[in-house]
């Protein structure tokens, strides 16, 4: 399931990213989401390896708390996302209103 959740917040930044060729560092948002992707790709082989085929079986509870893990992620992306978008202040708002 947290594949699932970030795959898809991937693919969402990605497209709002390519389409908008904003000034808002997205890009950066979209490698954070896609390196995620990639962790958790790289963990469900592993434990397809150790489970074998009940690895695509999980429980009710596996399935929620793996949701709850992929939307957490999401959330922490999105503040990192925005601390880096502060730091660089790339329209000069923030240093703007610092000169006030």
């Amino acid at each position: 399931m947290t594949l699932l959740i970030m795959t898809a917040a991937a693919v969402t930044v990605t497209l709002i990213w390519y389409f908008s060729r904003s000034e808002n560092k997205l890009g950066t948002l979209a490698l954070m989401y896609w390196g995620a992707s990639l962790m958790w790709f790289v963990d469900a082989i592993a434990g397809y390896i150790e489970d074998g085929a009940d690895f695509f079986v999980p429980a009710a509870d596996e399935m929620l708390n793996d949701a709850f893990l992929g939307f957490s992620a999401v959330a922490l992306g999105l503040v990192i996302w925005t601390g880096i978008l502060l730091f660089r202040d790339p329209k000069g708002k923030i240093a703007a209103i610092l000169k006030k």
